[in-house]
């Protein structure tokens, strides 16, 4: 094995919030923190990243002055072990554009774009993260390989902290809350 081959020491250690906050924007990027455990994305598709923007532009102008919806930056679910999650868009209070990092009580709705390699992730595990830490609103996008993209809605029930099932859209999302949205994903 080549030392090119060995790899860096963080990636076999916790990482506390901490140290974490000494890192790069560069070292960031392209990671998760999964129990202080470093987990390293593939990039992501085209098709990917473009419904993923498609969707913030489209909750973004929809959402008002109090909100903004964005692209890849983490979302710190909890601190000890260090949880963080960088969904593929994430609406979060307008007022908190320069806090960082960005708590679950800042986020309304957080968007996971489903890929190979993620569907467990993101179907399941994300999914329960994201309801323990209290986010209100869950959207899952299933890519489908002929067609519009599938998106799966979920509401966070707050008596059993778990999201409940809400609407399923084929290529229009059409809804009213957390507020309304009105966007065609059917030309992807």
């Amino acid at each position: 094995m080549t030392a090119e081959m060995v790899p860096p020491a963080w990636m076999h250690e916790q990482v506390t919030a901490e140290q974490y906050a000494t890192w790069t924007e560069e070292q960031c990027a392209g990671i998760e923190i999964v129990d202080g455990m470093v987990l390293v994305s593939p990039s992501a598709s085209k098709r990917h990243n473009r419904l993923a923007r498609l969707l913030a532009n489209a909750l973004d102008d929809a959402a008002g002055p109090d909100w903004n919806a964005d692209t890849d930056f983490d979302v710190r679910l909890q601190d000890v072990p260090l949880n963080n999650r960088r969904p593929d868009v994430t609406v979060y209070r307008a007022d908190t554009l320069d806090v960082s990092p960005t708590r679950p009580e800042h986020v309304l709705l957080v968007v996971e774009v489903v890929s190979p390699g993620s569907e467990t992730t993101d179907r399941i595990v994300k999914a329960d993260q994201y309801a323990r830490a209290g986010i209100r609103f869950y959207w899952r996008v299933e890519q489908t390989p002929t067609g519009a993209p599938l998106v799966y809605t979920y509401v966070l029930d707050p008596a059993t902290g778990r999201y409940r099932d809400g609407d399923i859209f084929a290529g229009t999302v059409k809804v009213a809350a957390p507020f309304p949205v009105d966007v065609d994903l059917s030309q992807m």
